[in-house]
């Protein structure tokens, strides 16, 4: 089922009916939502949600004959950012200005498979804005925000795993996807990443193996240290099933790398002053609501990165 404008329509009015503000956007102060994704370490999950989303042939099929992503890679990223930030932290006529933005882009991405991968056989047509599609892309953001979270600092109380994904059925408002193809509850939503794990709905084809090594690539030799560790960071995150599929080692040295890094990674993270832990996107927001004032690097630091609550 492809999401209309007037599906999308109607989601963006079941978001705005469940936001009590405006001004403070899709979540606002004291949600989980923003408890959990202000966190810049949260980018450590970047290239698990990318290659997960990858996984699904309609994704990876529509990246790689649609995307600049292999020519323009910062400039996409940075589209992409502003996109998902001005969602998350922006106020809700942000939100809703870049999803309409998002939707109308995703209604000329379509064309059809070149390879026979997981189910699909060569020549099925695809479409971005296709609900099944559009769902896992959500899941895969919402399974990487807790994956993060719970291997940073440890199994969070299922009240509040609960509160963040009751809140992130917004976000899949925002994209148009009605309430009947959503988990009701998270237990409903672990066991649709299963099931979604083990279907024939996945499956790491050609494109996906080749725009995921791009994005796993250093972009210049000085920087290949730093991207094998994040490669094997991000194979540690990665279900092992997709793990194989990408050809990702993640043996006994690699096991022990990740490990040692996420104990080294803690401390750290926890003694960051506030400036350098949190999004700048998300230290706009405060000062918007006038809960605290934007410190300078963060301003400058959203300027820098294109990653602000406002998209260009």
């Amino acid at each position: 089922m492809l999401v209309s404008r007037d599906q999308l329509e109607a989601g963006l009015a079941r978001a705005r009916a469940q936001v009590a503000e405006p001004r403070a956007g899709l979540y606002g102060p004291g949600s989980a939502s923003w408890e959990i994704n202000r966190e810049v370490i949260q980018l450590w999950g970047g290239g698990r949600a990318i290659l997960m989303q990858l996984a699904h042939p309609f994704v990876a099929h529509g990246v790689d004959q649609h995307s600049a992503t292999r020519t323009d890679a910062r400039g996409r990223f940075q589209r992409t950012f502003a996109a998902v930030f001005a969602m998350a932290f922006g106020e809700l006529d942000d939100a809703v200005r870049a999803a309409r933005r998002v939707h109308a882009i995703h209604t000329r991405v379509r064309g059809s498979i070149d390879e026979d991968v997981g189910r699909w056989p060569r020549g099925t047509a695809y479409h971005a804005n296709e609900v099944d599609a559009l769902l896992w892309v959500h899941a895969t953001l919402v399974d990487t925000s807790i994956a993060v979270r719970e291997a940073l600092f440890g199994p969070m109380e299922p009240a509040l795993v609960e509160r963040f994904y009751q809140e992130q059925k917004r976000f899949a408002y925002l994209f148009g996807i009605p309430d009947s193809s959503i988990p009701a509850d998270h237990a409903g939503f672990r066991a649709y990443m299963a099931r979604m794990l083990e279907s024939g709905e996945l499956g790491v084809g050609r494109p996906a193996r080749e725009i995921g090594g791009f994005v796993l690539a250093a972009p210049n030799p000085a920087l290949g240290p730093v991207m094998d560790w994040y490669q094997v960071m991000t194979a540690g995150l990665l279900p092992g099933s997709l793990r194989a599929g990408y050809g990702l080692r993640f043996g006994r040295l690699e096991r022990a790398l990740y490990r040692a890094s996420i104990r080294g990674m803690r401390p750290v993270v926890r003694a960051l002053p506030r400036r350098l832990r949190y999004f700048p996107a998300y230290l706009e927001a405060e000062a918007r609501l006038n809960l605290r004032r934007a410190p300078r690097i963060a301003r400058l630091r959203g300027a820098l990165t294109g990653i602000s609550p406002r998209p260009r």
